[in-house]
């Protein structure tokens, strides 16, 4: 190892142990390319903007006080947050080999190389803000937090666990081996102040964040992490809507699916088309997000003129090309434009961050990105109106081109719910909403992929999106788990009952194209739509391969918060939950609580993600194997639970696939016993409400 890669190991060690630093330091450099979140609408009073610079220097010693209070102000009046970015480290932040972090645990060493991961340039969507996907998805809220986090988990112990509040890392405190080494939660306020609004104040006053599905609970690994998710949802599309045979390697050859986003898990987007075989189209308004998408090879061509685009996607149709182009400019444009030429789309659906569209989300037709930004600081409600117009235009196109025959769906960024409340043209016909009528009760004319696609056909079978990370930092690893992983499915394939053989050939043909599809960005990580079967037997493959040095170094197991348990959210996850509880949360606090005494190392509870703040509750986990016997006992009781629960919960609402899968894992563990639906009859239902309420 060369003599400035060592001192570069121990500059960065030393940064780590000393927390909040002696002397007050320097001011990092600042590369002009990284891309930077928009200022945020400042709605504090004169009282709270003096409490929210309070709360920022209580992280410092009070001799500091009268340097960093006028910097703060500063950065609240410009950002509408205090992000400290005086304190942002000189070293550079990304996914290091677990041996460089300076921890006493190997546990906690593997959560450091998922944080740094989170906020690595080339992963995070504005690493300075400390945001990693999403507009709005932080690790923390400020750079104070993160380098006493970091120093937390170099000094932790096996018999502690760090508890962080939002992003504030509250402190270690005793607790014992067995117990979570890190607890997360994000965002959980009183579910009276959930409101956007409240939002963008608590998080001015530097008292909550934002944690998104994933980047708040440290398990982001780029957009790699939906493209799996993508590539089913394309493919089962196809196979649902365009008579695509199961089994048909050609994928969607020669259709066209259009869509919109490319900055952080939509960036997806484009290397999923092509995975599937379709000519995949994507607009994205922020050429910097193009730019680096084209740049790592997720975007095959970029154009930003509509009618060359046009031409190309007939080309390229005609062909049966698999290729990706993305629009540089608005959607709402290219829609128009679509429609107006006539231009026949197979497929459609939409990835803009609308969990927060006034918050940089979602960008209105007709205005820059610059414009918006500013417009959206200046004047709040004014950037309202247009995004709220906008979206009324964006619908009016979409409804033109399922006019002529596209297929449209909700890909649960709560697009269908904030047009409906746009008043945009998106409910089935019927008669108007009576007074105080609850949204959830005017059905849209779109479906939510996972009514239609996700959830019956993966989520109700316990299949969901599992992942891994291999903390060497090393490629070699990541392709000896590939290995592994594809031997456990391809085993599972042969004796899979009819009803999930094709999610297993999926997942197969996945896992063995993944290294040459080149979806690394950041950390060694891989993902696998698995369920618990699956998830298990691969788990086990990867400690086993730990212990004997296959692997030379431990792995980090997660998954998605978009799974069949992890997250209760009416408009995406449990969107195919009707018997009333898709708005009740349940299962995603009891997946939180459960993962936490069945051997997680480390666990997060969301308020928000996906689908927006307010709108979700999602629990996650990660879980490190070491090769020992005690990771392998920790991954089968936790692995077991997470899948199961949410399982139990769906056959409850009477879903039929899921009903069917939880009698098949009773019947393998008889220690589980779950309360079964009976079967009820419309007709005696109907004759009963006539009997006792007339008609």
């Amino acid at each position: 190892m060369r003599v400035e890669h060592v001192k570069e190991i121990e500059r960065f060690q030393q940064e780590i142990l000393e927390g909040i630093p002696a002397e007050l330091p320097e001011r990092p450099p600042h590369d002009p390319t990284i891309s930077r979140a928009p200022p945020r609408a400042l709605l504090l009073s004169p009282d709270e903007r003096a409490l929210a610079l309070h709360n920022a220097l209580r992280y410092f010693p009070k001799a500091w006080h009268a340097t960093l209070a006028p910097e703060f102000a500063t950065e609240l009046a410009t950002w509408g947050r205090i992000y400290m970015h005086r304190f942002r480290p000189h070293c550079a932040v990304r996914a290091r080999p677990i041996g460089q972090y300076p921890a006493r645990t190997h546990q906690a060493a593997a959560i450091m190389h998922m944080i740094q991961n989170n906020l690595d340039p080339a992963v995070a969507q504005h690493p300075y803000e400390l945001v990693t996907y999403g507009g709005n998805g932080a690790v923390f809220q400020n750079w104070a937090q993160y380098r006493l986090a970091m120093a937390y988990l170099a000094r932790m112990g096996e018999d502690q666990t760090l508890v962080m509040y939002s992003g504030h890392p509250l402190g270690l405190f005793p607790s014992h081996r067995d117990a979570p080494r890190v607890v997360v939660t994000n965002g959980l306020v009183v579910p009276n102040y959930s409101s956007a609004d409240d939002y963008l104040r608590l998080a001015a006053l530097g008292v909550t964040s934002y944690g998104q599905m994933t980047a708040g609970s440290y398990m982001y690994i780029g957009p790699q992490g939906i493209v799996h998710g993508t590539t089913i949802t394309l493919l089962n599309a196809g196979r649902l809507w365009l008579g695509c045979a199961e089994g048909d390697t050609a994928g969607l050859a020669g259709k066209v699916f259009v869509t919109a986003g490319l900055g952080g898990m939509s960036g997806a987007q484009a290397k999923a088309a092509v995975i599937a075989g379709a000519v995949g189209v994507v607009a994205e308004v922020n050429y910097d997000a193009v730019r680096k998408r084209h740049a790592q090879g997720w975007v095959d061509e970029v154009f930003t003129d509509l009618a060359g685009l046009t031409a190309r996607i007939e080309q390229a149709r005609a062909g049966r090309e698999a290729v990706s182009l993305a629009y540089a400019g608005n959607v709402v444009d290219l829609w128009n434009h679509l429609a107006d030429t006539g231009t026949h789309i197979d497929l459609g659906s939409d990835q803009t961050s609308l969990h927060l569209p006034f918050s940089g989300g979602y960008y209105p037709a007709g205005l820059s990105v610059g414009e918006a930004n500013d417009l959206m600081a200046a004047d709040p409600a004014a950037f309202k109106a247009r995004v709220q117009a906008s979206l009324c235009a964006h619908v009016a196109a979409v409804n033109r081109l399922t006019a002529q025959g596209m297929r449209f769906w909700d890909y649960g960024n709560a697009f269908l719910l904030e047009a409906g409340r746009a008043g945009a043209d998106v409910f089935v016909a019927g008669p108007a909403a009576a007074p105080g009528e609850h949204e959830s009760l005017r059905p849209f004319r779109y479906p939510s992929y996972v009514e239609d696609i996700m959830g019956p056909m993966c989520f109700d079978h316990g299949f969901g999106p599992f992942r891994w990370v291999c903390t060497s930092a090393d490629p070699a690893d990541l392709r000896v788990t590939d290995q592994l992983a594809a031997e456990v499915v391809a085993a599972l394939a042969k004796e899979a009952p009819p009803g999930t053989r094709q999610q297993y050939l999926d997942n197969l043909r996945w896992i063995e194209k993944a290294e040459e599809n080149r979806m690394v960005v950041g950390s060694q990580a891989r993902i696998l739509y698995a369920d618990d079967h699956g998830r298990r037997a691969i788990a086990k493959a990867f400690n086993g391969a730990v212990a004997d040095g296959r692997v030379s170094a431990p792995v980090v197991l997660g998954r998605d918060h978009h799974d069949v348990s992890g997250t209760d959210s009416p408009w995406r996850e449990t969107a195919d939950i009707r018997d009333g509880s898709r708005f009740c949360a349940d299962m995603a606090v009891h997946n939180f609580v459960g993962d936490a005494f069945r051997g997680a190392t480390w666990v997060s509870l969301h308020n928000g993600g996906g689908v927006g703040w307010g709108e979700v509750v999602n629990g996650g986990f990660g879980l490190v194997l070491d090769g020992s016997a005690e990771a392998a006992r920790r991954l089968d009781a936790m692995l077991h639970w997470d899948v199961n629960n949410g399982i139990a919960r769906r056959a409850w609402a009477r879903n039929p696939n899921a009903q069917a899968a939880i009698d098949r894992a009773m019947a393998e563990e008889p220690r589980l016993r779950i309360t079964r639906a009976e079967p009820t009859d419309a007709d005696t239902v109907a004759a009963a409400i006539a009997a006792a309420f007339g008609g």
